[in-house]
């Protein structure tokens, strides 16, 4: 059993089935990129926004969305469309609203997760959001640490600040915030990343995604790597980091990731961030042996959760 509230074990509990995330890319960009805020981008940060560039070579939203479902062995399950390159929510309300009519239009869709940044948003987008008629609305919200030293030395573009107003203003709406946090950033050790799980864990957070920070090819840190003023994260190390945070998270909070998976090609170093199992195999070993759960020092005791106690309870009716 797992020993950590899994996105699958959340699908599972409220559609009965296996939910696949479909990942679509509607030709984004980014303020720290566009010249909005920069032109460099974050430090870590892909050039090509972690997407697939399917938009870019000429393949709508509707196209896309058949290629993938056509590709899945189960062509009679349920698909969440994830906007996930770059920051989907910069651009027009206007641009906006259209995405969202062509992807709430698609067959087989019960739910929608869009990739972005707190200062993306505002009180009309959020609205729009909201208004949607689909299952399930996920809004993956960038942090990547709640120093802002640290995000000031990564060039991300905004504070921990401006991320707990957007959850708070998200939630007030009743939209699924799922946090997006690094572990390994410059400067930053254990301490820094319990903090910054500490510091989402006391939002009203639904979701987290963490990440283990990896270097691209071509970014500026990198170059840090390669001049020998920043060292990534070891894989022990970064297993000790989870197994450290995962009790500190409350129950409820859904796990979305809990390590990276770098596009082909793209990975630059450490060689271990290229074996997602091996470090999920790992993390569940030192939690078992230690008898660690998600929640255990969060104020839940050893009261265990339900959702380790069985893997797939029955879910309600989705009329």
């Amino acid at each position: 059993m797992l020993r950590h509230y899994s996105l699958s074990t959340y699908f599972r509990q409220s559609f009965g089935c296996k939910v696949r995330k479909v990942p679509l890319d509607v030709g984004a960009t980014c303020p720290n990129r566009d010249g909005t805020l920069s032109l460099q981008g974050c430090s870590f940060c892909n050039e090509h926004g972690s997407g697939s560039g399917l938009f870019g070579r000429g393949v709508d939203l509707e196209g896309q969305w058949r290629s993938w479902i056509l590709g899945q062995p189960d062509k009679q399950g349920l698909f969440l469309a994830y906007l996930q390159s770059f920051s989907n929510t910069h651009c027009s309300l206007e641009r906006l609203r259209d995405v969202l009519c062509r992807i709430t239009a698609l067959p087989k869709l019960v739910g929608l997760a869009i990739g972005t940044r707190p200062d993306c948003l505002d009180e009309d987008k959020l609205d729009l959001l909201a208004s949607l008629d689909v299952h399930e609305l996920w809004l993956d919200l960038g942090l990547q640490s709640s120093c802002n030293a640290t995000l000031k030395r990564i060039n991300r573009g905004h504070s921990a600040e401006d991320f707990a107003r957007s959850v708070h203003q998200a939630a007030g709406r009743g939209i699924k915030v799922c946090a997006h946090l690094i572990a390994g950033l410059p400067g930053e050790g254990a301490d820094e990343f319990a903090a910054s799980v500490d510091f989402v864990n006391a939002l009203p957070v639904a979701g987290i995604k963490l990440h283990n920070l990896y270097l691209c090819k071509g970014t500026p840190l990198e170059a840090e790597y390669r001049r020998g003023s920043y060292e990534p994260l070891g894989f022990e190390d970064y297993a000790e980091f989870l197994a450290h945070a995962l009790p500190r998270l409350r129950p409820d909070m859904v796990v979305h990731r809990l390590a990276s998976d770098p596009a082909h090609g793209e990975l630059a170093a450490p060689a271990w961030a290229s074996d997602k199992l091996k470090v999920l195999n790992r993390l569940a070993r030192i939690m078992t042996r230690a008898n660690l759960w998600q929640g255990k020092a969060a104020g839940a005791g050893d009261r265990i959760p339900p959702w380790f106690r069985a893997e797939a309870p029955l879910p309600p009716s989705l009329a």
